[in-house]
């Protein structure tokens, strides 16, 4: 799964790494054209533990770039919880700008 958002990510021109925040680590960082997005990845979101992994390391960047956690959970379409997107690997191949 991450490679297939690595890709989608270097499809849709961005530049991509890795950062650190103190000892928490966000999975994707993508810059194009001065703009950041913030992409987390998990196969599935079961419980709290990863639910807090996936969602507190972005909810601690202080900016208003767009953020997003990527699993294969089922539900109908995206959903945001404090600002960050939630969707399907599916969804987020599909988009055409982020």
């Amino acid at each position: 799964m991450e490679n297939a958002v690595y890709q989608d990510l270097r499809i849709l021109g961005y530049e991509v790494y890795v950062e650190k925040l103190n000892r928490l680590e966000i999975d994707f960082v993508g810059i194009r054209d001065g703009l950041k997005v913030y992409v987390q990845v998990a196969y599935l979101i079961l419980d709290e533990k990863t639910h807090q992994r996936e969602f507190d390391n972005l909810l601690k960047i202080d900016n208003n770039f767009p953020k997003y956690v990527i699993t294969m959970d089922s539900f109908n379409s995206s959903s945001n919880y404090k600002g960050i997107h939630h969707l399907h690997l599916r969804e987020f191949l599909k988009m055409e700008k982020l």
